[in-house]
């Protein structure tokens, strides 16, 4: 299936330490590309895969699973250690849920994580009925562009998918049982206004993880997609900050 010239996926070659970013459900690469370019301005290699089912079409996307969006996501991993040093890895909504994931099946291959409005729970009463519906109604409205900046599109579909809706609440169940796995330091970014992901999420995971470095940072300025939004800079400056703090290489290893 044709792939959207907005979701086609970006790496960029640069220094010893790698940076693995991970869109979110029914989004795209689109949503993080800015924040790649920035950590490839600052010399770090870069890494944003297109996850399987997402950037062509939402029928599409209801023929995958987690375990293949997972698949994908370890692969951009695998590309990066084969090139860098040390990897840290970023992820937006379901990235981020993807992202605990391979802190919790690959801790050795990570040095740190960076969440933006991570999703590992969702207190909505009609989900309860989306193993039974999905049967019957293929996709529902959809949860895209929810970005308080104006003229801003996150290119994502405007349907979601049900069976793959089924298949994500699945990864969050997994991801939430080993979240004392995680050990690794973290930085996440919550925005005040987020019409997609609940304060739950955030709220289990800097609970639950066993990092001893945690930090947690409230974006004031931004809806979910926050990656493209007004608290975007603040992002993006901020992360590079945070794997310069926690790089095991010396300060100069990232000199383009």
């Amino acid at each position: 299936m044709q792939v959207q010239p907005s979701a086609e996926p970006f790496s960029a070659a640069g220094g010893r330490t790698g940076v693995l970013l991970v869109h979110g459900f029914t989004g795209s690469p689109a949503s993080m590309i800015p924040w790649g370019r920035s950590l490839a301005e600052e010399g770090f290699s870069v890494e944003v895969p297109r996850l399987p089912g997402h950037g062509t079409s939402w029928q599409e996307l209801n023929r995958t699973r987690w375990t293949d969006w997972y698949t994908e996501a370890s692969a951009g991993l695998d590309r990066l250690k084969s090139l860098c040093d040390e990897v840290f890895v970023c992820g937006l909504s379901m990235g981020g849920c993807l992202t605990l994931r391979l802190a919790q099946e690959r801790p050795d291959d990570i040095a740190g994580l960076v969440l933006v409005n991570p999703s590992v729970i969702s207190t909505r009463k009609d989900l309860i009925a989306v193993p039974l519906v999905k049967r019957f109604v293929p996709a529902l409205k959809g949860i895209g562009n929810d970005i308080k900046r104006s003229g801003v599109d996150e290119h994502g579909y405007d349907r979601t998918p049900l069976k793959a809706v089924d298949s994500l609440r699945a990864l969050w169940r997994i991801t939430r049982e080993d979240l004392p796995k995680v050990t690794v330091p973290l930085l996440l970014f919550r925005s005040i206004e987020d019409h997609v992901v609940e304060p739950m999420s955030a709220q289990i995971i800097m609970q639950r993880v066993s990092s001893r470095d945690v930090t947690e940072r409230v974006l004031s300025n931004s809806y979910h997609v926050a990656t493209l939004d007004n608290d975007a800079p603040a992002i993006f400056t901020e992360t590079a900050e945070f794997i310069r703090k926690h790089s095991g290489l010396p300060d100069d290893s990232d000199a383009v």
